[in-house]
Formats: C-alpha cells, structure tokens, sequence
C-alpha cells in the first residue's frame, strides 16, 4: 500500500496556548486541538502526523509535552504509532451487526463511506474446494474476487468470495462502486440464510501489507455460504478484518 506524506500542522493550527497559571497543561491543550480536528473531519483516518521533533520546534513546545499529547489520543484509541509509519489518526472501529448484510453496507449505515480496490477478479473452473463451497460439480465456471475494502485511507478488510456460474457477468468495475450483495441484488437475487463462521488467524506477509499492520498480527475471520430464497448457494466468502477496527455484535436472547 502507498504511504501517505506527513502532514505538517502550523502554529496557527493550534490557536494561541494559554500559559497562565491554573490553565489546562499544555499537552491537554495541544491534544484538545487535535481531538477535535480528527472529530471535525479535519484530521481524516489515515492522515499521518509530522514526527514529535518536527511539530514541537514548529510549535515552540518540548517533544515531552507533544509526546505526551500523542499518547493521550493514542489512549483513546484516535492515534496510532506504527514502526516504519510513524503517527497515524485511525479509523473509529465499526460494531458491525451478525445479520445477512454485506460489508460495504454496513459501513454504509455506519456513516463511514467505504471504497474497494478489486486486487483480482478472474473465472474460472471450480476446483474441488469451490466446488464443495458452491454446491456444483467440480469444473463448472466460477467467478473468483479478492477486493481490499477501506475506509478513508485505512484499510480495513481482505475479502475473497467464490461466485457460480451465474454471476460470472459481475465486472470489477461494478464491485468498485457497490458492494456485491447489491450486486447480486440487482440481478435477481433474493437472499434468504447464511451460514457463518467467526474466528481468528494471525495475519500472513501478503494481509499484513494490505492492511498496514504486522506480519503475525491477530486478524478477525469470518467464513460464509449464503443461499437465496430457493435454496440455492449464491456466493462463498472467506474473509478477515482487522480486529482494532472491527467487530461482530450480536443479541442474545434466552430461551
């Protein structure tokens, strides 16, 4: 993934600073004017901060007291240090809901506009493995996508689903401007069950690079087979998220 440049902050930014006595400590104010502009849309998830070395002598402030501003949005999970990325505003993790919805449509309802690079998106024959998947006989054309889903400039999820015969149609260009369930609405789909798996994994090298974390890193799975109202399986998905942006809510009722 393409890093973004750091983004310089000027004195102006952060207003004049009261220094009297009984005011707020400085590094609350700096991190005050901080907090605010990531809540405002000023500071987007995925912005990079300039080092604490180059913000304190732009500011005229110690790196201590810019360190510890940091570290208060860090604390509150708007801030995150990356080594070999340096200060990043993180996007505010999504509770996504256990029900037959698509991702992109769930961050949609969320208020946190999604975006897809499609990494790949070819047809094929069905192995043994997507042919079990599918419920087809081993052979039969299937369309096989892997896409990378973000929020802003933050990656968020890896997604690989296997689709029959049928949706082989399903361009790239259509999964980059809606989501696939939407997708597979628009030609007649009805869906009805899903059959899910949530687990866990640790990121190999390749997700570690979409997603910008850690090769080893613990990353959310889920597994799914969903069929539409005749009974018929419409898509497989094999799919993980990471877990300091995501998760899964779901209700529990006794019986």
């Amino acid at each position: 993934m393409a890093r973004e440049p750091e983004t310089e902050l000027p004195a102006e930014f952060f207003g004049p600073l009261d220094r009297s006595p009984g005011a707020a400590p400085l590094y609350t104010q700096i991190a005050r004017k901080l907090e605010g502009a990531i809540a405002a849309g000023t500071l987007v998830a995925g912005t990079r901060l300039e080092n604490e070395v180059a913000m304190a002598k732009r500011i005229g402030l110690s790196r201590p007291t810019i360190r510890q501003a940091i570290q208060d949005l860090v604390d509150k999970g708007l801030l995150v240090r990356r080594r070999g990325i340096g200060t990043q505003v993180i996007q505010r993790p999504v509770a996504r809901p256990v029900d037959l919805t698509s991702l992109y449509e769930d961050l949609e309802k969320s208020g946190n506009p999604p975006s897809t690079v499609v990494l790949s998106h070819r047809v094929e024959a069905a192995d043994a493995e997507a042919a079990e998947h599918l419920g087809v006989p081993i052979g039969t054309p299937s369309l096989h996508l892997r896409r990378l889903r973000l929020v802003g400039a933050t990656p968020l999820a890896v997604l690989h689903n296997v689709l029959p015969a049928p949706f082989t149609d399903i361009t790239a260009d259509e999964l980059v401007s809606t989501g696939l369930y939407e997708t597979l609405r628009s030609r007649g789909v009805v869906f009805s069950v899903a059959q899910q798996r949530i687990g866990a994994k640790a990121a190999d090298s390749a997700e570690a690079e979409l997603l910008d974390i850690d090769t080893g890193s613990p990353l959310l799975t889920m597994n799914r087979t969903a069929l539409d109202h005749s009974g018929t399986i419409v898509e497989w998905g094999d799919h993980c998220y990471r877990p300091d942006l995501y998760s899964f809510e779901t209700t529990l009722v006794s019986r």
